[in-house]
């Protein structure tokens, strides 16, 4: 008799949890679904990168590299990764902010300049510099060097200096505007695949 009682709760314990997998599955599909028939970003215009090359997009990977030759022979090196959902403006045309790192580098030398950025994008695209750091070399990291002061300890003149600077060299409106769009639509792709793999390891 106790054997059957065992036999009995295990099998309804079984069917509960199957119960409970077929309902992960629905709503995962309906996720699905509702992904693959509206999707946010994967219709708009993603503009041009301008004069960059696209030279890393894996479709596995979350970052983007992009480079470029100035006439001048100076090498522009950009990649982007999205930073965390906005909590506090729900005017921003995108939900997640850029956070990207420019490397530029003139002919000849070893040292460059290292740029920490994010992108916002309210009203209109804004680029705000984090750092703006001088590096004796690529390999110039860590505690020891002295890469420079915090950027908002700069003077005001100096901080829109730079970043006539980064325009001057492509890191404009276009390439923002490139950047904010690829990278949504990169994610976008990404969770729904994402969301396939876990629906066929539940199933």
């Amino acid at each position: 008799m106790r054997k059957k009682a065992v036999a009995l709760a295990m099998r309804m314990k079984r069917d509960a949890m199957e119960a409970k997998g077929l309902n992960l599955l629905k709503v995962l599909q309906s996720e699905i679904t509702h992904e693959l028939s509206s999707p946010c970003f994967q219709n708009n215009p993603s503009g041009s990168p301008g004069d960059f090359t696209l030279e890393w997009d894996a479709p596995h990977s979350q970052d983007v590299v992009l480079r470029k030759k100035c006439d001048t022979g100076e090498e522009v090196v950009v990649s982007a990764v999205l930073g965390l959902p906005y909590t506090y403006r729900e005017e921003a045309t995108y939900p997640r902010l850029v956070k990207m790192k420019v490397c530029i580098k003139k002919p000849g030398l070893s040292s460059l300049l290292h740029f920490d950025c994010k992108v916002f994008s309210y009203d209109d695209l804004e680029l705000r510099i984090n750092s703006a750091q001088y590096l004796p070399s690529t390999s110039s990291t860590g505690r020891r060097f002295y890469t420079g002061p915090p950027f908002f300890e700069f003077d005001p003149e100096i901080q829109a200096a730079f970043k006539e600077y980064l325009e001057a060299r492509g890191i404009g409106p276009t390439l923002l505007h490139f950047l904010q769009q690829h990278m949504h639509a990169k994610e976008e792709t990404q969770y729904v695949n994402w969301l396939k793999k876990l629906q066929e390891t539940v199933s």
